[in-house]
């Protein structure tokens, strides 16, 4: 009597070698995260030359996730949660919570098995960004991201968690906060994630009064002027990276948190000198709704747009 044939259940999973593929043929992370959580985000802001932020909340999973063009990194804002991830014969087991990271490296492929509800934010991250960083840090080129399941990671967890907080509201104000916290967190990525982990060099001094004035003038212009990252490093002549740690050595502040304090004092000028209606005011500074300025301006003073205007107006 012949014997039975035992068959191993996750055989035909894919392997870290089979799971690779050229770029061509990988697809976009937000589609193929789509397709696998059955739902579409809460909220998602992309940047073409940055990649994009997605909040999701979704149920349990059991599917393969297919290789997709971008790193994917994860983190979690409330809840517990156990994750399980097999590729081949391998299988990484982790917690979904607060503090943690899960990194899915460009390319890669793997089962999940997810129990129950899940809150997370995903970070869609392209490669060239990452080798754009490096190059301007002075780094070494950098190596493959590795995978991570529920790998504690207090620093990237508050990173990703800030640019969340910036899916919705002022559009340049949030987008220059996005490219910055995006370069930041790649930054992170190559030192504590990469294969080949890089060392950052010290800042170099701050910007020349000439090329501060230039960048104070475009911070300064208009609500439709073209304050993104790039153009205000194109304008200095710097990289983005260099560009943002010498804006903060000649002023202080971060271009972000710089434009952040000009917009206040716009709005508190306008609340108090005139008589525009608060959706005027947010609509004059660039913010998609009254909420959404409202709840700037009071992270910012502590009061509300219309608290604040009675006891100054």
């Amino acid at each position: 009597m012949s014997k039975p044939t035992i068959h191993d259940r996750f055989e035909n999973l894919p392997t870290a070698s089979e799971a690779s593929r050229t770029a061509a043929e990988r697809r976009p992370a937000d589609a193929e995260m789509a397709r696998v959580l059955g739902t579409a985000p809460l909220r998602m802001a992309s940047d073409p030359s940055n990649g994009a932020i997605a909040h999701w909340k979704h149920g349990a999973l059991h599917d393969v996730v297919a290789p997709m063009a971008d790193h994917v990194v994860m983190i979690y804002p409330t809840g517990l949660q156990r994750l399980e991830r097999r590729s081949g014969k391998s299988v990484a087991i982790g917690t979904a919570r607060s503090g943690v990271v899960t990194i899915i490296p460009a390319g890669s492929s793997a089962r999940w098995d997810i129990a129950g509800p899940v809150n997370v934010v995903q970070l869609y991250l392209p490669q060239t960004t990452l080798e754009r960083v490096a190059g301007e840090a002075d780094t070494t080129a950098p190596g493959d991201l590795l995978e991570r399941t529920g790998h504690p990671d207090p620093v990237t967890s508050r990173l990703l968690m800030s640019a969340s907080d910036v899916l919705e509201g002022s559009a340049a104000l949030d987008a220059l906060f996005r490219q910055q916290l995006t370069d930041l967190l790649a930054t992170r990525l190559l030192a504590a994630h990469s294969g080949a982990p890089a060392t950052v060099q010290p800042a170099m001094g701050g910007l020349s009064p000439a090329t501060l004035r230039g960048a104070i003038e475009r911070l300064r212009s208009d609500s439709d002027a073209d304050v993104s990252l790039s153009a205000l490093a194109s304008d200095a002549g710097l990289s983005r990276f260099h560009f943002c740690r010498a804006f903060k050595e000649s002023t202080g502040l971060s271009p972000h948190a710089w434009l952040r304090q000009h917009r206040l004092e716009q709005a508190m000028n306008m609340l108090r000198d005139t008589d525009a209606s608060i959706v005027s005011v947010a609509a004059a500074l660039g913010y998609s709704t009254q909420t959404a300025f409202a709840a700037a301006f009071r992270k910012l003073t502590g009061e509300t747009p219309s608290d604040w205007r009675k006891r100054f107006g």
